[in-house]
């Protein structure tokens, strides 16, 4: 989210043409000042920023009460008076003096275009560290009404709009700015995306669009996590995707309990890749939750199934790829290729895979389009992998999944 700041000491006093008046330096721009206040303020100016040099910032702004009690004192002595109490209060932690000689400072008339514009924003900003929102997007709101075009400025207005719970004006604004950033080839604010996020919560197509972005943008395992838990809950999903589910999991390393390497394990076996479940397997003896608690026989059990059942596959190979190549269509090849690239065989297994899309009559053609790209990044071919995915179509999850995956290629998670 936007932070808040002030604008510093130093650029405020020089941007009203006041350097000399708040440090008291022997220069000829204090020499104009001086000849223009009395000999009474000049001198309780001086006295107030030696201690202000010396960082006795309350007895600064305290001394300044000299120059208050001279009198018969001219406009712009009062301008110059306010305005180095102003800088004192905010050094001394007295926000509410500093907004309140902000503000004599702005109605002085005195201020350029440009002046005003700084002040704006030190009123902005000091109101809005006071919690006091509705003044901060009152100073706020004139910055940028009257030209200012800071777009930090901009970002408090909708971090305020935010705050006081105005998520219509807050999604419609990130969400433009958004598509600006995204046009001129920037990086949107991850700030502005969580609050796109969280104030489209009721908004399941909205919330979904702003996590992908996260994700996009900004790839974390919370992120990650969270969208990827919300794709099997969405209208239309197939439940037969949870295995590719669990291999994007997998890669983004959200496999952890054992309950997820049970499961990952047991539906590649179901789907018959038990070189894919020996893998999981063996990674979740690694990790150590298998092989553990009063599971660890079941766990074994899994480990020997799935060593026999890839012992079976080993012995069919030269039957299944002949059956494969000499069927109609191309789901033989699709699967036995994919068996192979889940194996660790990619040059053996993409070129069938290939194949069998190419030949046609798939049951499932967007999968096989999946699981050629997912093979085509495991092998290092990323162009390959993106331009594939962008083809996979459905709106059962699949192409939800193959967008993920491009998410994934292009940014990955550390």
């Amino acid at each position: 989210m936007a932070n808040f700041r002030y604008v510093r000491f130093g650029v405020l006093i020089a941007a009203l043409g006041l350097s000399a008046v708040s440090t008291l330096a022997p220069t000829p721009a204090f020499a104009q000042a001086a000849e223009a206040v009395k000999p009474a303020i000049g001198a309780a100016l001086k006295d107030a920023a030696d201690l202000y040099k010396a960082k006795k910032f309350k007895e600064a702004l305290a001394k300044l009460h000299d120059a208050d009690n001279v009198p018969a004192k001219t406009a712009y002595e009062s301008y110059v008076i306010e305005s180095t109490r102003g800088s004192y209060a905010l050094a001394a932690g007295d926000k509410d003096t500093a907004v309140k000689s902000y503000e004599a400072v702005v109605s002085s008339g005195r201020l350029s275009a440009a002046q005003k514009l700084t002040m704006y924003e030190a009123l902005g900003g000091t109101y809005y560290s006071m919690n006091n929102l509705a003044k901060a997007q009152t100073w706020y709101g004139r910055y940028l009404s009257e030209g200012g075009d800071d777009p930090k400025i901009r970002a408090m207005m909708t971090q305020i709009s935010f705050q006081n719970g105005d998520c219509a004006k807050v999604s419609k604004e990130i969400t433009a700015n958004v598509r600006a950033e995204e046009k001129a080839g920037h990086t949107p604010a991850e700030g502005d995306l969580q609050m796109l996020a969280n104030c489209t919560k009721n908004d399941k197509t909205g919330y979904v669009a702003a996590m992908e972005k996260l994700t996009t943008y900004y790839p974390k395992k919370d992120y990650w996590k969270d969208l990827l838990n919300r794709l099997p809950t969405r209208p239309g999903y197939s439940e037969r995707l949870l295995l590719d589910l669990y291999r994007l999991k997998h890669e983004l390393g959200l496999i952890t309990t054992v309950n997820d390497y049970m499961e990952m394990s047991q539906l590649s076996l179901q789907d018959g890749l038990p070189a894919e479940a020996q893998k999981i397997i063996d990674q979740g003896y690694k990790v150590g939750v298998f092989g553990v608690g009063p599971e660890a026989s079941r766990h074994q059990r899994l480990k020997d199934l799935a060593a026999k059942n890839a012992a079976a596959d080993l012995k069919a190979q030269p039957k299944t790829e002949a059956d494969a190549k000499g069927a109609a269509e191309g789901t033989g090849l699709v699967n036995l290729g994919f068996a192979y690239v889940v194996a660790g065989q990619y040059p053996k297994g993409i070129p069938l895979m290939e194949q069998g899309i190419a030949k046609g009559g798939l049951s499932r053609p967007e999968d096989a389009k999946l699981h050629l790209g997912i093979a085509y990044l495991w092998s290092g071919k990323k162009a390959d992998a993106i331009k594939i995915l962008k083809t996979v179509q459905g709106a059962d999850g699949t192409a939800d999944l193959a967008r993920y995956w491009i998410i994934q290629a292009n940014r990955p998670l550390k």
